[in-house]
């Protein structure tokens, strides 16, 4: 089994941390049909660890063991490949051993150390772009997992900080980021980019899940080379990001849209490139 963010469009999906019971399954099977029926590569994510999280006793995952144990079987079951984050050098060679590609937080995507690790693994390597970031800064994120050694690196986007406890999509961003980058894959994160930061409950992350379509619609015709959203059967209940995950019953007819979206857009640059723009 193989992986590469590119050439797109493509789907990183599936639920934000991995959780106990038949969730993973769940979404995995669906995911797998509906890369079938769309035609639509599909990479399934989930997280072993969030370890980022706003409060000290929020839930965080199984762990590094269990976390691989249950996306070796998601391969197994359903032959997805999967994606899911690291934090620290040290995890990378061992995750490297059950995953397709890793994957650099928003908050860690400047960590060398980190990024080196990731490269070195020699497997796909997606970075998310910290909110704080212009996209020409993250030319050296993308180098320092190429120093590392490996060749198929994605940049993910989720928009920029605004004041407090908000962010904004500035859809300029795909074609700069792709630029800055020497032409790496720029994903959308729809999901993360409807967070509000210390909104929620209790201080943790709020959330504009009805924004999702209109955020992700506009990226898709704005020059995404594919799409990163975060699924749950029963949104509301998660164990993280309960604000911000879309609906799995309704995901196939969102990336579906997208997909439409995405196409008309890609032959409308193409007949502009052969006609100048006239």
């Amino acid at each position: 089994m193989s992986w590469r963010f590119s050439p797109g469009p493509v789907l990183v999906a599936g639920p934000c941390v991995i959780e106990a019971g038949d969730l993973l399954p769940r979404v995995a099977e669906s995911l797998a049909g509906i890369g079938l029926r769309l035609g639509i590569p599909v990479c399934f994510k989930a997280s072993f660890d969030k370890a980022n999280r706003a409060r000290l006793h929020a839930p965080r995952g199984p762990g590094l063991e269990q976390g691989l144990s249950a996306l070796d079987r998601v391969k197994r079951d359903f032959g997805l490949p999967v994606l899911t984050d690291i934090h620290t050098p040290e995890q990378a060679s061992a995750v490297a051993q059950v995953v397709d590609a890793l994957q650099i937080p928003a908050f860690l995507c400047r960590q060398t150390d980190l990024l080196l690790a990731a490269g070195a693994t020699g497997r796909p390597v997606s970075i998310k772009k910290g909110q704080w970031m212009a996209p020409e800064e993250m030319a050296g994120a993308v180098e320092k997992v190429r120093a590392g050694g490996s060749r198929d690196v994605a940049v993910i986007e989720r928009g920029t900080a605004f004041g407090y406890g908000d962010l904004v999509v500035d859809m300029r961003s795909f074609a700069r980021l792709r630029d800055a980058t020497g032409g790496c894959p720029v994903l959308f994160d729809a999901t993360h980019a409807v967070q509000q930061p210390g909104r929620g409950a209790g201080g943790a992350s709020g959330g504009a899940r009805a924004l999702v379509p209109s955020l992700l619609l506009a990226a898709a015709a704005a020059g995404a080379d594919g799409f990163y959203l975060e699924t749950h059967p029963d949104p509301a209940n998660a164990t993280s990001d309960a604000a911000t995950q879309w609906p799995l019953g309704e995901l196939e007819e969102l990336v579906g849209r997208a997909l439409d979206v995405w196409h008309v857009a890609r032959e409308s640059a193409g007949r502009a490139a052969t006609t100048g723009g006239s």
